[in-house]
């Protein structure tokens, strides 16, 4: 009596427990929401092996797992795809034991190469091999725009005033047509696939919250990103720019703007997301004066022998990379969903 029990969540019947939880939990994250598992299986058709810890009735932990199978990664469990975070989410130790006990016992079931937990906190870990390859940036923002540019480090407030100075014409949406080009665009140069459309067609359906900010100067899309919110956090997921407009800083304006308007919805904290130490988008984040966390990301292997390393940093990518970033753009928009997939 009083005991932990560990079952799978059941779609249709578990979403309000579940979601109830995250929400509740201090490390909960709009993409441990069960909105994310819908676009997971609606997109890509990765199958939802999620579970829930129950003591009496009352939910006492869950860990969103999904089951991931193609030539690249082989049969994987993964917390969560194409999420920067995941992980258990738990009410203590015994809860936690007894989600990871059931994802490794998981994975032998299914002979899955390896299980991969993206945790966004060290108390989310529990003793498996780590990958130490990213980090997050966090900030509780100021109390109005004016505080949060007053705040920002001198280079970047003075950068940042430059672009508000230009006079972009910024608005709302929940279209993602126009973003979709530009992001795409952006994705070829970095060498990285692009996602279907109606991923992010999904992605609106299933987070009523969630928009798109456009930036336009001059009458042309100059920046946009499309932002999560989850209590009082936004969270910027996808964005990109035009770099025929970088001289405007449309960057600067894009994250500025975001939590101005953040703010002016009360909300209180402005989560920059994941990036890789040492790459583009870490140098331009770090110089923001965010705190700066690690992300204690962790693998068990199962059937692997040797930590899988899928990031486009990866020495083996490199001539694949470059040879997408050669390829035509309408090329790569047909292409590239159909390899996204495989890289979750």
């Amino acid at each position: 009596m009083g005991g932990i029990t560990v079952g799978r969540f059941r779609a249709g019947q578990d979403e309000a427990a579940w979601d109830g939880y995250v929400g509740g939990h201090r490390l909960g994250t709009p993409l441990h929401l069960s909105a994310w598992g819908r676009v997971c299986g609606r997109v890509f058709g990765y199958r939802n092996l999620s579970l829930m810890a129950w003591r009496e009735g009352k939910v006492e932990g869950v860990l969103p797992l999904y089951l991931v199978s193609n030539v690249v990664t082989g049969k994987i469990l993964l917390s969560s795809p194409f999420a920067v975070y995941g992980g258990i989410l738990g009410e203590g130790e015994e809860a936690a034991w007894a989600l990871r006990s059931g994802a490794e016992e998981m994975g032998r079931e299914h002979g899955v190469q390896y299980v991969e937990l993206r945790n966004w906190d060290e108390s989310q870990c529990g003793g498996w091999e780590r990958v130490t390859r990213y980090v997050t940036f966090l900030k509780q923002m100021e109390e109005d725009g004016q505080a949060i540019l007053e705040a920002l480090p001198r280079e970047t407030r003075r950068m940042t005033r430059r672009a508000v100075e230009k006079g972009y014409e910024i608005r709302f949406t929940r279209e993602t047509a126009a973003f979709e080009e530009l992001y795409a665009a952006n994705l070829r140069k970095l060498g990285t696939p692009a996602f279907p459309s109606k991923h992010f067609r999904a992605l609106m359906e299933e987070y009523p919250e969630a928009d798109v900010m456009e930036l336009r100067l001059e009458g042309r899309m100059a920046a946009a990103v499309v932002s999560l919110y989850h209590g009082e956090t936004v969270l910027p997921y996808y964005g990109a720019s035009d770099p025929e407009f970088n001289r405007a800083n449309p960057n600067n304006m894009m994250y500025f703007g975001l939590m101005r308007e953040a703010r002016g919805r009360g909300l209180k904290r402005f989560d920059f997301g994941r990036s890789k130490k040492e790459s583009g988008a870490y140098l331009f984040k770090s110089h923001w004066g965010m705190e700066e966390r690690e992300l204690p990301y962790e693998i068990l292997l199962v059937k692997r022998k040797t930590m899988p390393n899928y990031s486009p940093a990866n020495p083996k990518f490199g001539l694949a990379i470059r040879m997408w970033q050669r390829a035509p753009l309408k090329l790569t928009r047909m292409i590239g969903p159909r390899l996204i997939r495989l890289f979750p």
